[in-house]
């Protein structure tokens, strides 16, 4: 049995059960929702769980209205709630009428039927929650390079080899684009968003142009905004918008992407071990893929950009959250250095507080000047977010 490692999330679920009738934690397939969950239930003795991919679970939803009055003194756990969309209304009218806190925790995987449905039936009623694969902070530091190179997938993080690891994930792949997708609702040509996903994570970390991609697939810049738009709202990629603000350059406006599991990213382009990633040229993509996708994972309050002008000036990520802001620098090497160019965009941006994210040993932190400092990915997600930026 694999042991159980405590998700973040833990508390703030608990604490939404006590604030609103009904919770939705919603993640990509195999992410750990249903384990978390579990363990959750494990302490609420009062508490009822249905997988509704079972279809004897699913069966006792024949009469949804008559088993949630049979059991309205428990905490009734939905697993895989996209499979009964037509069921919120109904979750609506039991939630008013018992009007009790911690009636329903639904779990989904981000389809859009979930979100339309719950937004347009539950409003005032719902606290969404999103829970990611593992993060570097809920795992030892000491783990990072296998984190980085596996991915946070509970089963690829966990197998006994680095083998059976990349066998795991190539299923995962294999799974989400030939029944997941299809399950969410999605109409989709297979071999055109594999084909797809290949190609973003060639560019993990890179501006993309939808109609370049489109012509490199033979389809529709509509069919390649859908696709991603599908990647997106199933959690496999993040898109990272340019920041614009009243500044006065000529700024790049196309987005960035990131394949946000960096295990998804390196089993996507064949690469099995951390030795082979060292001599790929993907090296500092996956490292920017990895650790942007850390901070922004557990940075949840704060809006996230990039930064880049015509003219070279450009930050990998600004982090914003009222009169804060951070600029965020990605460099793979053990004695990493910014350009001219860095400098400049902050001094477009007027940001005073800056760093550089490397993978050192021994939790490093020091500064480059007065603006910048370099610190492991470690460092800069124990600290407390206003210490370093006040």
């Amino acid at each position: 049995m694999k042991e159980y490692i405590e998700r973040e999330l833990t508390d703030t679920i608990i604490s939404r059960l006590y604030q609103f009738p009904v919770v939705a934690v919603l993640g990509p397939r195999q992410c750990g929702k249903s384990t978390l969950v579990k363990q959750i239930l494990k302490n609420i003795s009062s508490s009822l769980y249905l997988d509704l991919e079972l279809q004897s679970d699913y069966n006792k939803l024949s009469d949804p209205e008559a088993f949630f009055a049979l059991n309205e003194n428990n905490l009734i756990c939905l697993d895989e709630i996209q499979r009964t969309p037509d069921i919120f209304p109904v979750i609506r009218g039991i939630a008013d009428k018992i009007n009790i806190k911690g009636q329903f925790l639904i779990l989904g995987s981000a389809s859009p039927s979930l979100l339309r449905q719950s937004s347009e039936s539950l409003a005032g009623r719902i606290a969404f929650l999103d829970l990611t694969p593992f993060t570097i902070s809920e795992l030892n530091s000491s783990n990072l390079i296998r984190h980085w190179q596996r991915g946070g997938f509970p089963d690829s993080f966990l197998a006994d080899s680095d083998r059976n690891s990349v066998i795991w994930r190539e299923n995962f792949i294999r799974t989400y684009l030939e029944r997941d997708i299809p399950t969410l609702g999605f109409r989709i040509t297979t071999n055109v968003i594999q084909r797809l996903w290949t190609m973003l994570a060639h560019m993990s970390g890179q501006i993309f142009n939808s109609s370049k991609l489109g012509a490199s697939l033979g389809v529709s810049y509509a069919t390649v905004r859908t696709y991603l738009e599908i990647l997106e709202q199933t959690y496999m990629i993040r898109i990272l918008q340019p920041y614009f603000g009243n500044i006065k350059k000529r700024l790049i406006k196309s987005p960035k992407v990131y394949i946000r599991d960096t295990g998804i990213l390196h089993s996507l382009l064949g690469i099995e071990n951390h030795n082979s990633l060292m001599g790929n040229p993907v090296y500092g993509n996956s490292w920017e893929s990895y650790a942007l996708e850390q901070i922004c994972s557990q940075f949840t309050g704060w809006s996230k950009f990039y930064y880049r002008t015509s003219a070279g000036a450009e930050i990998d990520l600004i982090l914003e959250k009222g009169n804060h802001r951070m600029a965020i620098e990605f460099k793979v090497s053990t004695a990493p250095k910014v350009t001219t160019g860095f400098y400049n965009a902050l001094d477009d941006l007027n940001i005073e507080k800056a760093f550089v994210i490397a993978p050192l040993l021994d939790n490093q932190f020091y500064p480059l000047n007065d603006k910048c400092n370099v610190c492991t990915l470690n460092r800069f997600l124990l600290q407390e977010v206003e210490s370093l930026i006040l």
